[in-house]
């Protein structure tokens, strides 16, 4: 096995094999790199989990502003809704990556910190079970082959060594019979150096084969057990990486929200509701609500009444119950779905308001005989002016300060720019009842918003 992968390495990598002493540890630091490793991807699913409650969070925000802008603006009917129904879309996709923050934190992220307690088992003295026994079973199959190897070493060395001295020897040998100041004496103990040098470099490597023979022996048993050795260091690589496996899986099916059938159905739901939306419809209710369709009622010749207040009421209380608007044409209170919110905050300037009818036939500084538009064509253009002035300054007067009322019926606020209240509860009128019936107010707690006009009666 790993004697193919030898040969695919080349010769270069051969004195890095794993089968050289001591190359057995990088095997065995699989084991602390496969502990970093599960904290890494912890620390990656954590970082994602930051970022989906970050997205999350900023579609609810994005959302709201827009839901309030939507409903303030001039947009009304049918394509509001739709254009609201992208918001809540936002809302509930905003939802679904929260999902998905939760099931990284709770679900992947105590997976992995699981199985990774269960898979290494710190020491005290430092370092992982795991390790330390892979780091003696290595060492105890490389021994006996180590000390063969050192021997061989060692007898290689000599060998060469005496080799060496041979050589020398022998180029002695050649010189001195060159040279006529070597005497035949010296040439002969030049002669048996060099016989001597052949013997033991002789020795040296009869010595060296046979060590080399020995360790070719026990090299296969040495194999045989740190294969044995690697192996088991391969089964629990192979459960890491068949858990890393599994867990991605578990990660990509939290991740991919296109096979959530909530996230499905969002989707539908707002194609539904945009294809719902009716140009017609739209066209019609504006015409119904700000056209000519209105309803109106026309000036009409009435009997002076003595019991009938200075302007007659706009609308009547059923039998006791609470009053509310005409449906023939305006939207009831608490049911204002087809009227844009921006129309609710509006105050449409009307030259006929509950506040501004006619003066009655009950007299008035001017003699009860007079009317103001005869007032002014007859006191003149400055007189005019005056008087409009004037008009001007008590109106702002009266809208700054406001008129206090008190509440004939409860009322309960359908929606959060309404007020809530019980009968005979008082509060201030801060702005004039619009054509939908609806005033605007203060409650003496300092919150403000809309009221049904005919659930208070002045003070």
């Amino acid at each position: 096995m790993s004697g193919s992968y030898d040969e695919c390495a080349g010769a270069d990598d051969t004195m890095d094999s794993f089968w050289e002493v001591g190359n057995y540890k990088r095997a065995v630091k699989r084991f602390d790199d496969g502990h970093r490793l599960c904290n890494d991807l912890m620390g990656c699913l954590q970082e994602r989990a930051k970022i989906e409650k970050s997205y999350g969070d900023q579609l609810t925000a994005w959302s709201k502003r827009w839901r309030q802008l939507i409903e303030k603006g001039p947009q009304y009917g049918s394509v509001e809704r739709a254009w609201l129904a992208v918001m809540t879309e936002a809302e509930k996709v905003s939802e679904l990556h929260q999902d998905v923050k939760n099931n990284l934190v709770n679900e992947d992220v105590e997976k992995v910190k699981n199985w990774q307690k269960e898979a290494y088992h710190k020491q005290m003295i430092g370092g992982f079970k795991e390790a330390k026994e892979a780091e003696e079973g290595f060492k105890k199959a490389q021994k006996p082959w180590a000390k063969k190897l050192k021997e061989m070493e060692a007898a290689k060395k000599t060998y060469h060594m005496a080799c060496k001295e041979e050589k020398l020897a022998a180029a002695r040998e050649a010189n001195g019979k060159t040279e006529a100041s070597v005497t035949a004496d010296q040439q002969k103990k030049l002669h048996e150096k060099v016989d001597k040098c052949k013997q033991d470099s002789q020795k040296a490597k009869e010595k060296y084969e046979k060590s080399l023979e020995e360790l070719n022996k026990c090299t296969a048993q040495y194999m045989e057990c740190m294969e044995q050795v690697f192996d088991q260091c391969q089964q629990h690589e192979v459960k890491r990486l068949t858990f890393l496996k599994e867990a991605l899986l578990d990660i990509k099916r939290h991740l991919n929200l296109t096979e959530n059938a909530s996230y499905a159905a969002t989707y539908r739901e707002l194609e539904r509701t945009i294809l719902g939306a009716n140009t017609q419809e739209d066209l019609k209710w504006f015409s119904n609500n700000h056209g000519p369709d209105m309803h109106m009622n026309w000036p009409a010749f009435e009997e002076y009444n003595p019991d009938q207040t200075s302007a007659p009421p706009k609308k009547k209380k059923p039998d006791g119950a609470p009053p509310t608007p005409s449906t023939d044409h305006v939207a009831p209170p608490g049911d204002r779905s087809s009227v844009s919110s921006y129309e609710k905050n509006q105050a449409y300037s009307t030259e006929w308001s509950d506040d501004e009818q006619p003066a009655s036939y009950s007299g008035n500084e001017n003699g009860g005989n007079g009317n103001s538009f005869e007032d002014d064509s007859s006191t003149g253009k400055g007189a005019g002016v005056g008087a409009g002035v004037g008009a001007v300054a008590v109106a702002v007067t009266v809208a700054a300060a406001g008129v206090r009322v008190r509440a004939l019926y409860d009322y309960e606020g359908q929606e959060q720019d309404e007020l809530t209240f019980k009968a005979g509860d008082e509060l201030t009128k801060t702005e004039d009842e619009d054509e939908q019936g609806w005033c605007r107010g203060r409650l003496d707690t300092g919150r403000e918003g809309l009221y049904p006009a005919n659930y208070v009666e002045p003070i």
